[in-house]
This record gives structure tokens, sequence and C-alpha cells, in this order.
């Protein structure tokens, strides 16, 4: 909601200074989104008129004008389409500092002195017209200062509001609150009857009371088409954030930026019949003002005549009763449409207009007849005509009923933290339009009645909140809470959330929050064959299906970085997942991550190289080990999003505990990542499983250390060798330890060599060459025998 602060200040003009207001009017709730001035900077521009134009002898697109500034006739070369003889608009004389660093001085063009400039409203910082130079309509008397005649040292203030704040969508609705916070009166609008000097109707008919409980309709004969629209209500038009088109609608969008009520004038002489108000039926469409055609559903509420739609209720007229410059009678409507008749219309029909806006807000019910009044005035004031009676047609067992809610003293002190004086109650519900009466003054419970235009006030909370805004929250005295608090439990088999992420940061990781809305797309890439769940209502297309894994908000996520020159991404996730298993919904935690990028961050002492597999291990490692995972199996992962040959699943034992490994190059490329990327998902639950670590003693006898260096097929993993090695040498076998793998130049190519180191103990004695011997000898017999190896 844009206002100009001038206009404003004509019905309440607060003391302190624009500050002030803007300050206390965000603490009441009424955000100032920002106050931008209504023009640029400018100095000795005047309002001028044009006396005499004639076609520049050495240029076809330039006039030469006889320009009276108040003080003086000036010859001025102007290349405006519109410049005319009689035409009062804007001159920027000799000496003149115009937006953008612009001096104004003597020139000539194409051998003609020019002696100023006529100017456009873009050229001044005033809009964004820059077709032709500026047509000023009013009583403007050449020689005053533009900015004085236009009364452009002001400000638009933009207030975001919130959705039950709809009486606040007016000039007269903010001022309200503006007098209410000053403790001022507020003045009021004209609003006074305009008798029908014609006795002119059209009829009117409501086949849906329930989304029209009233709908008023006014003839006006003879309006003037020709007339132009006063500068003064244009620019206020234009500091409200609404641009000018012709008198008649100029006056509707006045009245509903100045009261709140939305209207629609309709030519007359195009409508048949009666104005019915009804929902679409099958087949019908409309051609909207905007030049759209649309097709209507049976949901949609509709001004119709006899041949058809002309409008959707609340939301925007059709063309073919529109005003244009040939109407010359008008139909005025001005209707109050219950919110749930238009609440979602317009964004069914991807429109978003002004009248839209505050119907589905909801617009008082009592302000019909005020609005129908004023909008008149102003016609006959701008284009003439002669107005009929206006004509009531209402539902009026749909019409919103008059509310009382009662509110307890006790109640509101409770909430305000402190006792509130019952008179300074009475004076702030009085400020706001409200009708309070104290009903019993031995527990002061006052009877709240609701005014028209407050229909979000529904309980007792939401007097107290008024009460409470308006008294100021700064206001509300800061108490520290006093409760009994119990000492948390944590329990023992379980790791807390916290410590688990702690671990993560510490490997320099940092944590996501992605939605649990996922793209279609991205699913299909990162988890395909994966029965989905899809949203019915998704906010967007991008986020209508629950993620089955926690990779496409990562991916989004390390897409999002890379975008932005990041060279080193490390995120992870802990959160739910949606699956379908067994025919049966399940929502498992799973925690998540991602490495792209350098290995580690830039810096002189640092080599820059890329992350790796291993690195990816390493990580995944460390966290099992946290979660009490000492020892697992990576086995070969058969996942058509992995890498097929930098990739494992997890198991301990039986247990599949998660999956590692690189991005499939292909998705790679088609999710533009320049570099690889390496993703680890696991079970959450069971990575915040308190496993209690075991124990074995410590044996007192001396331990040795044996390597083998052995050659087998390269598609053995070395987790294979351990096994064989663990099973052969049971207790004996202390510590395994690969610590090379070769390739390469006196190996079968289909062959591998690697090297581990064993250390052997016993917990009883001490070893023997002999018993060394006999376990080594076991230990290379098993693996020849199970795995096809040979002690190199």
């Amino acid at each position: 909601m844009k206002i100009s602060e001038t206009w404003l200040r004509e019905l309440v003009d607060p003391p302190g200074g624009r500050d002030e207001l803007v300050q206390r009017l965000t603490m009441a709730g009424l955000k100032i989104e920002s106050v931008e001035p209504v023009a640029g900077t400018f100095t000795d521009v005047v309002v001028a008129q044009v006396k005499n134009v004639k076609r520049h002898p050495d240029a076809e697109k330039l006039s030469v004008c006889v320009v009276w500034d108040g003080s003086a006739e000036l010859q001025v070369v102007c290349g405006a389409p519109n410049v005319r003889a009689g035409l009062v608009t804007a001159f920027a004389r000799v000496g003149a500092a115009l937006p953008g660093d612009v001096k104004i001085g003597r020139s000539k063009l194409r051998g003609v002195e020019s002696h100023g400039m006529l100017c456009s409203a873009a050229e001044l910082g005033i809009g964004d017209d820059a077709d032709g130079i500026m047509e000023l309509h009013g009583d403007y008397r050449p020689g005053m200062p533009l900015r004085e005649a236009l009364k452009l040292d002001d400000v638009s203030v933009d207030i975001e509001l919130t959705p039950n704040r709809g009486d606040c969508l007016s000039l007269r609705g903010i001022a309200r609150e503006a007098g209410v916070l000053f403790e001022m009166g507020v003045g009021q609008v004209d609003c006074a009857p305009i008798a029908a000097t014609i006795a002119d109707t059209f009829p009117v008919r409501l086949e849906d009371g329930a989304g029209c409980p009233r709908y008023l309709g006014r003839v006006i004969r003879g309006v003037n088409p020709s007339a132009q629209t006063p500068t003064w209500m244009k620019e206020r038009l234009r500091r409200a954030g609404l641009r000018s088109i012709d008198p008649v609608v100029d006056v509707t969008n006045y009245v509903m930026v100045e009261l709140g009520q939305p209207m629609h004038a309709f030519d007359l002489a195009v409508l048949k019949d009666a104005v019915v108000v009804r929902r679409a039926r099958s087949g019908e469409t409309l051609l909207l003002l905007d030049g759209r055609e649309v097709a209507l559903d049976s949901e949609t509420l509709l001004i119709t005549d006899g041949n058809g739609p002309i409008a959707i209720a609340g939301v925007m007229g059709g063309e073919r009763s529109g005003i244009s410059s040939g109407t010359s009678n008008v139909f005025l409507e001005c209707a109050f449409f219950a919110p749930r008749a238009i609440a979602g219309t317009a964004r069914r029909y991807g429109l978003q207009t002004d009248a839209s806006q505050r119907f589905e807000r909801g617009v008082d019910h009592g302000l019909q007849f005020a609005a129908m009044e004023r909008a008149t005035a102003l016609l006959l004031d701008i284009v003439g005509g002669e107005p009929g009676p206006v004509v009531d047609t209402a539902s009026r067992q749909h019409l919103p009923q008059a509310r009382s809610i009662e509110l307890r003293r006790t109640r509101l002190d409770l909430y305000v933290g402190e006792p509130t004086d019952p008179d300074e109650v009475s004076r702030t519900f009085e400020r706001l339009e409200f009708q309070p009466q104290l009903e019993r003054s031995d527990d002061d419970v006052w009877s709240i009645s609701v005014p028209s235009h407050r229909f979000d006030m529904e309980r007792e909370v939401d007097l107290i909140e008024e009460v409470c805004r308006v008294r100021g929250y700064h206001r509300i005295p800061v108490r520290m809470p006093t409760t009994r608090l119990e000492l948390g439990r944590l329990p023992l088999d379980e790791t807390p959330r916290g410590t688990l992420k702690r671990l993560l940061a510490g490997l320099g990781y940092q944590e996501a929050i992605t939605y649990s809305f996922i793209d279609p797309m991205l699913s299909d890439l990162l988890d395909p064959g994966a029965t989905t769940v899809s949203l019915t209502n998704p906010m967007s297309q991008d986020m209508s299906q629950m993620r089955t894994t926690l990779w496409p908000g990562l991916i989004k996520t390390l897409i999002a970085n890379a975008s932005r020159q990041q060279m080193r991404v490390r995120v992870f996730e802990l959160g739910r997942c949606f699956q379908h298993v067994a025919n049966e919904l399940t929502q498992p935690i799973m925690l998540g991550g991602v490495l792209w990028g350098d290995r580690l961050p830039e810096n002189w002492t640092n080599e820059r190289a890329s992350v790796d597999f291993f690195d990816l291990k390493g990580d995944v490692e460390r966290v099992l080990e946290h979660a009490g995972f000492a020892s697992v199996d990576y086995r070969n992962a058969d996942d058509p999003v992995l890498h097929p040959g930098q990739s494992a699943t997890i198991w301990n034992g039986e247990t599949e505990l998660g999956r590692l490994g690189r991005l499939h190059p292909e998705l790679e490329h088609r999710l533009d990542l320049k570099a690889p990327v390496f993703l680890f998902e696991l079970d959450g639950q069971k990575m915040l499983a308190h496993r209690h670590p075991g124990h074995r003693p410590i044996s007192r006898y001396p331990s040795v250390r044996r390597d083998l260096s052995l050659e087998l097929n390269a598609d053995v993993p070395a987790a294979a060798v351990r096994t064989c090695l663990e099973a052969t040498l049971g207790d004996a076998l202390g510590d395994f330890r690969l610590f090379d793998v070769y390739h390469g130049e006196g190996i079968d190519s289909n062959k591998k060599s690697i090297a581990v180191g064993l250390t052997l103990q016993n917990h009883s004695r001490t070893l023997t060459d002999t018993d060394i011997n006999a376990l080594i000898d076991a230990a290379v017999s098993a693996l020849e025998r199970d795995l096809g190896a040979r002690r190199r």
C-alpha cells in the first residue's frame, strides 16, 4: 500500500516530523517498507504556457515555440510530439539544474536559438513518461515554481500490511491509525449525498447473494468524453503506485485509494437488459481489460448482462463494457463482495489487481454508500453529467452482522504484564472507532462493539493485541519468566544430534537445511525408480514432490555455491526423507553430505588439489567410528546414480548403513558441474544410536609385525584379504594394515600387488619364531586357497 505523505497530512498532521510518523506506524504493526521522494532534485523549473508553435525551418521533427514563463516570452526549440499552443507544461529556465546533473543553458538547435527546455515527466524524475512534455491540467499559473505547484517536496510511503489489516488499504485507514497513535482528531473525506437530477436507473439482480450481499448502481448521463483528469489527481494516483488511464477510471481508482472501496464503471450504452451477479456457467469466456481472453470456471463470481459476462467480480472488468474515448453515459458500480467468494480467483487466472487485493482481505461492508457519493461528486466536477438515484440491491441475510466481544481487565493485565488504566483502555477503543461499554465496573469487563471496517476482530485476544500495539509494545515491561524446570533426560542409547553435527562441522562441513519438497526432475535423476509422494497443492512445480533422499537438496545447495564462485564446498544435512517400504510410507532420518572442489582452503603452504573418493571415505569413517561402527565392510554398489568404479555400500554384518561415492559423470554433465562431486548418505537413526564401547584386555606380552607382499586378481577387494586373515589368525591378529597397492611393470594387467602389515600377539605367552612362522604359513595358505593370491 503506497500513500503520499502530503495527502495523508491533509487528514491528520502529526507533530514530530516524518521519521517519528514512520517509526510509530511501524511499531504499531504497519511496517514501512520504503520512503521514496516523488520527484527528482531540480531547480528553477516553473509552470509555463506555450503561446505559439511553428515548424523548425531545418528539422522536420523539431518545433519552435514561444513560451510564457510568467515574466517573459521566450523562444524554445522542442522535439516533443505533443507540444501545442495553449498547453500548460513544465519549463526549465536557463540556469536550471535537472536530475542527472543536467544543466540548462542557451543553445542553438539546427541554427535556431533555444532559451530553456520544455520538460517531460521522466526528465524531472516525476514518473517514467518520456514520450512527450508534461501536460498540466488545472489551475496552474505560469511562473509558479513547479515543486510548489505540484507539491513535489513529498514522499511516497510504501507500507507492508499483514493480511488481516485490510482496513489499512486506504488513505483513510492509515490516517485513522496515525490519529490513534498520536491521539489526534482525523479529518473526514467529504462524502455528502449527491441529489439525483434524472430518474434513470439500470436494473440489477443478485443470483448469488452469499457472494455479493450488496450491489449499488448509479447511472450518470452526459459525461464529457474529452475531459482530462486534473494533474493533482494524476499525481496522487502516481504516488499511490497507480497510473492515470482516463477521468472516469481515475476517479474510481482515486476513491479506492482514498477510502478503500474498489469500484468499477461500465459504458451504459453497451449494457443489455440488466446487471446480474452470478457464478460462471460452463463454456463461458471473458475478454479482460488487459486484452487476455480467459475460460471461466464454475467457482468464479461474475458480473453479467443480457449478452454474457462483463467482469470478474472484485478482480477485473471486461473489454466489451469498459470505458472508452466515446463513452458519454456511465453505469457506476459499488459493491460488497464476500472475501470467501473472491479469495483465490485472481490467482487462478494469473491476475493480481488492487481490487482483488482489497476484496480478498475484506472491505468495509458499511462503506459503499459513502464511496458512491464521493465518486459521483468527483465525476461531476471533472467530466460533468447528470446523476440518477443510487439503487441499492442487497441480500440482507448475507450481510455481515454487528458483533460485540467481551474484554476482561484481568485477562488484559495478564498479557500486558502490569495493571492497566480502565479509562486509557476505553479511550484507546474510542479512538479506534470501537464502541466500548464498561458492563461490570467491579470486575472491569468491557463489551466492545466492533466497527464494520475491523472484520479481523473475532476474539478477546484480538482486542488485547489492539490495546498493546496502540499503547506501544516498548511499554510492556520485560520480565524473566519464573517456572519450575525439570532436568532434561538423555537416553544412554542415544547420541544428541548436536554432537553429531559438531563432529561434521569439525571435519569442515557446514550444515544445510533444505526443503523437503523437491523438483521431480531432480528426484528422477538422483533416485530413479523411487515411489514418490506428490503434493496436492504445491507452492510451485519445482517443489511438488517429497524427497526420498537428501541428495537433491544438497546438490541444489552445491550448484548455488558453485555458481557464486565458491571453490570448496562441504555441506551436510540431517533430516527426514519420505520413502515407500512394503507399500507403507516411512519417514526415516538420514544423514547426507556432499564434497566438491578443493581439498584444502587456499593457502600459500598448500598445493592445490581436488577432493577424491578417499577424502570422502575418510570423513565417513570418522562418522561411523563416532557412532560405534569401528569395523565395517565396503561392498560394490550397483547404483545408477554413482560412478561404478568409485562407489560402495557400507555394511555392518548384514545391516546396511548407507552408501558413498562419486556422482555418475553423466549426471555431473547434465547438472553442469565442472568438477567431480562426492556424496554420502547414511542411516541417520543408526548414526544417532549410542553404541556402548567394548573392550578387551591388553596383552602383557610383546607383539611382532610381519609384512606380506601379495599378488592377486585386480578385482579382489582389500576387505576380502582382511576378512580371510581375521578368520584364519583369529585372536592372534592384533592389527591389519594395507600400506601399498601397485599396478604396472612386472605385474600382469589383470593383477595387482598389495602389501599388508600384520601385528601378531598372544594374550597368554610370548610368540616364538616357530609360532610366528606357522601363523604366516597358515595365512598365506588361506589366501592362496580362498582368494587365489600368490606371495611375492
